[in-house]
C-alpha cells in the first residue's frame, strides 16, 4: 500500500502551520481539499494524525513521528528541485566528451568553461571506434569522430576538414622540407597508430592505391604515444593538420599528393540533444564555425 505524495504534502502543511486554513493558503488549495487529503490518509491506514476541535489542530503521537519523517522528505525534495534548477541554468553538472584529439575543440571547450564555470568538463581520448562505444553506452555526452558515421540515432555537426601531414623529429633529414609526396613514404619506417585509427586507415588506402609499401617501425596506442615515438627517432609519423597542435620537438610537412581530407564530426545521441548542457555546447561549436567567428570570439 503506497503513500500518496499529495496526502503527505497536505498533512505536512497542516502540521507545520497548525491550521487547515493556513495550510490551504500555502498550497494554493481550498480548505476542504486539504481536509479531504488528510482524512483520506488517516482512513487509508486506519490511524489518527491530528486531534481536532473548533479552535485548534494538534498532532497525535503518531502524527509527531510522521512529521519528523515528512520534514526530511520535503527537505530532500527541495534539494532535488534546487539541483535540477541549477542544472537547467548550467550552474552545476558535468559534460563528458569522447574525442580522437582534443585539440580540435579546445577553443570551444575553453569558451564553454569560461561561461559556465559550474559545469565540470571531462575529456576521454581514444580513436573513433572507442569514442563511439563510449557515446552509445552513455559514458560520454558528445563524441568527436574522425570519419562520417551513418546512424539515424546520431545528431552530427561536421567540422572543417584538413590535409594529411607527415611529421619527423627535429634532427631528421626531412626536417625543413616544404612538403613530401607519398612515394617518399614507400618502405620508410613508419610510426603507425592502432588498428581502428582513421588516420592509419586513410594512409593505408592512399599508399595501396599508389602501389606503395607500408613499412611499420612500431604500432602504438594513441596520438601522444605516436608523437613520442617520432621524437626519439623510431620513424615517421602521420597526422591530420587539424590535430597536429604545437610541439617544438617535431617538424610537420604536407603530403602533397594525398587526395583524401581528414574529416572530423561532432556527434551526440539525438535523444540527448535537447539536454541543456549538450545543446549549449553544440551552439558554441556552431557559432565558432561561422565566418569571422575567430576574430569575434578572440
Amino acid at each position: 500500500m503506497s503513500v500518496s505524495h499529495a496526502q503527505l504534502k497536505a498533512f505536512h502543511a497542516v502540521a507545520l502551520h497548525g491550521s487547515f486554513t493556513q495550510a490551504a493558503e500555502r498550497l494554493f488549495l481550498t480548505q476542504p481539499a486539504i481536509s479531504d487529503q488528510v482524512r483520506k490518509l488517516e482512513e487509508r491506514f486506519g490511524v489518527l494524525l491530528f486531534h481536532r476541535n473548533k479552535r485548534s489542530v494538534r498532532l497525535t503521537d503518531l502524527g509527531e513521528r510522521l512529521l519528523a519523517i515528512t520534514q526530511r522528505l520535503f527537505v530532500i525534495e527541495a534539494e532535488a528541485e534546487e539541483l535540477l534548477q541549477d542544472s537547467r541554468a548550467l550552474q552545476t553538472g558535468t559534460l563528458t566528451l569522447a574525442v580522437d584529439a582534443p585539440v580540435h575543440l579546445l577553443p570551444q571547450i575553453a569558451r564553454f568553461c569560461q561561461r559556465y564555470p559550474g559545469i565540470s568538463v571531462k575529456i576521454e581520448t581514444g580513436n573513433t571506434d572507442e569514442s563511439l562505444f563510449r557515446l552509445y553506452n552513455y559514458q560520454a555526452d558528445l563524441a568527436l569522430l574522425g570519419r562520417d558515421v551513418d546512424d539515424e540515432r546520431l545528431l552530427s555537426l561536421p567540422l572543417p576538414d584538413g590535409q594529411l601531414l607527415a611529421f619527423v623529429a627535429r634532427n631528421h633529414p626531412w626536417a625543413g622540407r616544404a612538403s613530401i609526396c607519398l612515394a617518399d613514404l614507400d618502405d620508410t619506417p613508419l610510426v603507425l597508430r592502432e588498428i581502428g585509427s582513421v588516420t592509419r586507415q586513410t594512409l593505408e588506402q592512399e599508399m595501396n592505391q599508389a602501389g606503395l609499401r607500408i613499412r611499420p617501425a612500431i604500432q602504438v596506442e594513441g596520438r601522444e604515444a605516436a608523437r613520442e615515438a617520432v621524437v626519439v627517432g623510431i620513424g615517421v609519423g602521420v597526422v591530420s593538420a587539424a590535430e597536429f597542435g604545437a610541439d617544438s620537438r617535431v617538424y610537420a610537412m604536407p603530403i602533397r599528393d594525398c587526395s583524401q581530407r581528414m574529416k572530423e564530426t561532432l556527434v551526440c545521441l539525438k535523444e540527448q540533444s535537447s539536454r541543456r548542457v549538450v545543446a549549449t555546447f553544440l551552439d558554441i561549436v556552431r557559432d565558432s564555425l561561422q565566418p569571422g567567428a575567430s576574430s569575434k570570439n578572440a
